[in-house]
Formats: structure tokens, sequence, C-alpha cells
């Protein structure tokens, strides 16, 4: 996050929100999952990859855009979120609905256990995986995951890890919208950095007269 002395208003630091990792973790998985699964679909491949990409890139600039806007900040935000949520996990359900695979409930035993391995980098003190079995390690195993996995648990995992990103998103759209409403945006930066330049120049004129 870029702080100094311009009107230019906190920005940038997008790498290092959880947000961001679990968006980008949700893109390269999913180029495996098209190329794996639905190579003979380009059409929907190259949607799905877009979708995953849009949440990703629309992160990173809205950090960027926050530089002189915080409402192109929470609508790029907001964008990534809608990419993801209402685009990409609708596409993973019909996946699995026209192969006839299941769509985990949310409150499944599996989906439970999948969110709860993806809120980890890399979980700790895993048993070795059975023979001849694929185990998700964490979130930074996931696109290794989804290039072994079955259809089924390979689309839920996915399904699973872009709720976890949509949740984050939402969270961090509230939290930029109490920014704003607490600081304001660009233009009353501008007003307080005037503000303050003016005062330290009449503090600087009136030591010069008492010398």
């Amino acid at each position: 996050m870029e702080l100094d002395d311009t009107p230019l208003l906190p920005h940038g630091g997008y790498r290092k929100l959880r947000s961001y990792a679990v968006a980008e973790a949700v893109y390269d998985a999913t180029v495996v999952f098209c190329r794996r699964f639905m190579a003979d679909d380009r059409r929907m491949c190259d949607q799905m990859i877009q979708a995953a990409r849009s949440g990703v890139r629309n992160i990173s600039e809205g950090s960027g855009a926050a530089a002189t806007s915080r409402k192109s900040e929470m609508k790029l935000t907001n964008v990534a979120r809608a990419s993801l949520n209402d685009e990409l996990i609708p596409d993973y359900e019909s996946f699995l609905r026209q192969n006839g695979l299941r769509v985990w409930p949310k409150d499944s035993r599996e989906a439970l256990a999948m969110r709860e391995r993806l809120r980890h980098d890399r979980a700790a003190n895993l048993p070795p995986a059975p023979q001849a079995k694929v185990r998700l390690t964490g979130l930074a195993g996931l696109t290794e995951f989804v290039a072994k996995a079955d259809p089924e648990i390979a689309a839920n995992a996915m399904i699973c890890a872009i709720h976890q990103a949509v949740y984050l998103l939402k969270r961090q759209i509230e939290s930029q919208g109490r920014q704003f409403m607490k600081e304001g945006g660009f233009t009353e930066n501008m007003y307080r950095q005037r503000h303050m330049k003016r005062s330290q120049q009449r503090k600087t004129g009136q030591s010069d007269k008492s010398d």
C-alpha cells in the first residue's frame, strides 16, 4: 500500500489480500480444470477462464483505482465478486449436473471439510494420502489437486474455493464502504491536504514575524 505526501489515497498492496490469493488460485486451477475436463467445448472453456481471470484482475485494478477513486475501487471489487459468484459458480454447477455428478450441498460433510482445508495455504499435520488417492493439501495445492482428482471432487473443490473468494470479496467491499463513509474519497483528501498546507504556511508565517 502506497502512502506519500501527494493527495493520492492509499492504494496498491492487493497481493497481500487473502481475497486476491484465493481468486488467483481459482484462476490457475480453472485453467487446468477446463483443459482437463472440457477441452472439447472451447467456447465454455474460454468463458470460464475469462470469468476466473476477471475475478483476479478486477481486484488488482480496483486496488490501483483506489489512488483517486474509492467508488471505482468498490465498483471493480464488486465486478470481481460478480464474475466469480454469478458466472463461474453456475458454470461449475452446470458441468456437474450435465455429467450426472453431484453438487455437494453447502453444509454437507464433504463441503465443510473441503472449505476447512482451503482456509489454509498448506494444512498442517495431514496424514499421508492412501495409495492411488489424491489429497488436497490446502489452497496452495488446489491446481495440483484439480489436475488429478475425479471430476466430481475437482469441480466441487472449485466451487468451495470460489465461495471462499466471494465471501472475502463481500467483506472487502463492506470494509471499503465503511472507509469511504468515514474518510471520504479523493476530493475530500485533496481538501484535507490543502487545509493542512495552509495551516502550516500560516504557522510558518507567524513564526517568521515573531523572529
